[in-house]
């Protein structure tokens, strides 16, 4: 299953919180997230920059997110990181988020999917699927130049498309905490 959110709807953070929330129906437990990407690169920073807003929402209550600002998780850790995960918390879902590129229509938005996501595709990587659940924001267009694009892409629109998914996650967290 798969939904998609336009960055510029205003409806955009409660329709990705209830989005997150059917397919985490009837999980008890907090699912653990991961955002994916690197602050060296501002197409690439959407993970981190979303990781480290959803540490500031969450504030208080018991979770796991990994990868932020100040610790960053690229997808060359990701083969890492998965196996990490499984053994550090086995039976949790897997939130995995990370930009993508996409088709020029595309740009702007977030998809949020049932499927695990394969971080670095679009960069033309071959790395391991990780999470059980993937939020994905499309920030460029897919292209030979994916590395130039990736550093032209506006940083409000990546700060803005890690404002929503952090709003819908942190929203989340905070149901399943019980807090």
């Amino acid at each position: 299953m798969q939904y998609s959110f336009n960055l510029y709807n205003a409806l955009a953070p409660t329709g990705a919180l209830m989005a997150l929330n059917a397919l985490l129906a009837g999980e008890k437990e907090s699912p653990v997230v991961l955002c994916i990407g690197s602050d060296l690169v501002i197409g690439d920073a959407l993970g981190p920059i979303t990781g480290t807003l959803i540490k500031d929402k969450t504030e208080g209550i018991p979770c796991y997110v990994y990868g932020c600002l100040a610790s960053p998780v690229t997808a060359k850790e990701v083969k890492y990181v998965n196996s990490f995960l499984r053994r550090t918390h086995p039976g949790k879902k897997v939130i995995a988020i990370d930009a993508a590129v996409g088709e020029a229509g595309d740009i702007g938005l977030i998809k949020i999917s049932s499927e695990p996501l394969r971080p670095g595709s679009g960069a033309n990587k071959k790395l391991g699927k990780v999470g059980d659940i993937s939020v994905l924001g499309v920030i460029a267009e897919k292209s030979l130049f994916n590395y130039s694009l990736l550093n032209s892409t506006r940083l409000n629109v990546i700060y803005t498309m890690s404002r929503i998914i952090s709003e819908a996650v942190a929203g989340v967290l905070w149901n399943k905490s019980g807090v």
